[in-house]
């Protein structure tokens, strides 16, 4: 069993290494960073299906850092829950290294992005695999300040003030983390979550949990971007490279975000129909909110990012039901969105990559010229918008089920309201960029390089596999384990400090 539970520092100890290694002999061996960038990422995914296997064979895995054992150490812990956004997150940053290799051949000083990519996935990686809140808030800055660099990494005019507006209002978010931090710890005097949650169950929640609980829901609703503590997105996701675009809206809020507050509103505080009611507003409102604001949207890339907002309003609705149904519904929806949301994004930087311009006004009659482009967008936006056979109509599908099966009819019909409009912006974006005649300057474009095309098909695939896995015994392990982790509540506390012992 020890034996077994040292992969899980791996998934920290291995992109660091990486990131450490690229700084130091990227920019003297040319190839390097492109080579090491693919290559960690491929370990890690490689690490990540090989956890799903080992989950289900030995249950939950705890490790403690330097032999001291939590509440005094700090511990890693690998369950259900870390299990499945370990794979979301790692299988979408080897597709987004391998489209990296071509794209940002543009860009100077590639061991650069290498370096504060996989600093970025160092972070949020450990953020997923740690059991200590205060380490979870250095985790959480480590790929924080790494994004910031990122979306500024341009450094045009826009760039920069898109990532100073971003660093400004993360900065927010993680003060009132750091302050719900501080009153919890003076209230249960450890940091460990599983004994955080244990005290808190010997001891009853006081008022100092409620004010802890508001600061979370604010600090953490900033990170995964939910209505109304938004507005950084629209600005810094359109305004950082395709790859990282892709890597910010498609795992970087969700394990900031989503999976913060699942794991400490349901693992740690226990879940309470207050905090269920919340969740489920906010939900809606991000999800009506975003697709409204998207729909008028010309900017290609910004179109994408409200689209954002929206599709982490059903992600968030699905949890906040918190019916078995409903979080199963969320975290397919989320692995889904993490699939096609990156992939559109990878869309509109091939598209940007070969033109020039973001402007869907500016563009028409591509499918012609970039048919590998045009195919897999047409794939990303009939699963965004929830059109069957593909996998994002499922999990939208499940998550309005749940609503029905609860009572919640009007959160049912805000949901397939938000999809009927999601179709609309995503056949605005089809008509505009693809369809029509070409333009007399775009005769000479022609499809983008190999590895961005190979990145692209790769997830496109996803999608469509995802769609008819539903139905079979993987897709359903691998979902289930999530969650019942979730649903199982703070007897995560139990069973995580049983295995410590």
């Amino acid at each position: 069993m020890m034996d077994i539970s040292y992969i899980i520092p791996l998934f920290v100890a291995v992109p660091l290494a990486g990131a450490f290694l690229i700084a130091l002999l990227g920019k003297s061996i040319k190839k390097f960073p492109d080579v090491m960038g693919v290559l960690i990422t491929l370990i890690l995914c490689i690490l990540s299906v090989k956890s799903v296997l080992i989950h289900n064979t030995y249950g939950i895995l705890t490790y403690s850092a330097g032999g001291w054992n939590p509440p005094v150490g700090i511990g890693m812990v690998l369950d259900g829950l870390a299990v499945f956004m370990l794979v979301t997150v790692n299988v979408l940053a080897f597709c987004v290294a391998v489209y990296s290799v071509d794209y940002m051949e543009k860009f100077t000083a590639k061991w650069k992005f290498y370096t504060l990519f996989l600093l970025m996935l160092t972070g949020m990686n450990g953020v997923v695999i740690t059991g200590d809140i205060f380490n979870l808030f250095v985790f959480l800055e480590i790929a924080a300040v790494a994004s910031y660099a990122l979306v500024a990494f341009g450094t045009e005019k826009h760039e920069i003030e898109a990532a100073f507006k971003y660093a400004i209002m993360s900065t927010v978010g993680s003060l009132f983390i750091l302050l719900g931090i501080v009153f919890l710890y003076s209230y249960t005097s450890t940091l460990n979550m599983a004994d955080i949650a244990n005290v808190i169950m010997l001891q009853g929640k006081g008022n100092i949990i409620l004010l802890v609980s508001v600061l979370f829901l604010m600090g953490f609703g900033l990170k995964a971007a939910l209505v109304p503590f938004h507005a950084w997105l629209p600005d810094a996701h359109p305004s950082a490279p395709a790859p990282i675009s892709a890597m910010l809206s498609g795992v970087l809020i969700k394990s900031l975000g989503v999976y913060t507050i699942c794991r400490i509103f349901f693992n740690v505080f226990g879940i309470n129909p207050a905090i269920s009611s919340t969740l489920m507003f906010l939900g809606v409102l991000s999800m009506l909110v975003g697709v409204v604001l998207a729909i008028g949207q010309w900017d290609f890339k910004r179109l994408l990012a409200y689209h954002s907002i929206s599709q982490i309003g059903y992600v968030i609705l699905g949890i906040g039901l918190g019916t078995p149904l409903g979080i199963m519904g969320g975290f397919f929806h989320l692995f889904n969105h993490s699939v096609f949301k990156s992939l559109l994004f990878l869309n509109s930087g091939a598209v940007e990559y070969a033109t020039g311009t973001r402007d869907l006004q500016k563009m028409g009659g591509l499918k012609e010229k970039m048919p590998l482009t045009y195919s897999t967008n047409l794939v990303a936006s009939m699963s965004i918008a929830g059109i069957p056979p593909f996998n994002g109509f499922w999990s939208k599908l499940i998550i309005i089920i749940a609503a029905v099966e609860a009572g919640k009819f009007g959160y049912a019909f805000c949901a397939v309201l938000a999809s009927i409009l999601t179709l609309a912006s995503f056949m605005k974006v089809m008509k505009y960029a693809y369809f029509g005649d070409l333009r007399e300057k775009w005769k000479a474009v022609k499809e983008v390089p190999f590895f961005m095309k190979l990145s692209m098909v790769m997830l496109s695939l996803i999608c469509l596999v995802g769609g008819i896995l539903v139905f079979g015994d993987i897709l359903q392990g691998f979902l289930g384990s999530a969650q019942e982790a979730l649903s199982r509540g703070t007897e995560y506390a139990f069973t995580v400090l049983q295995g410590i012992k």
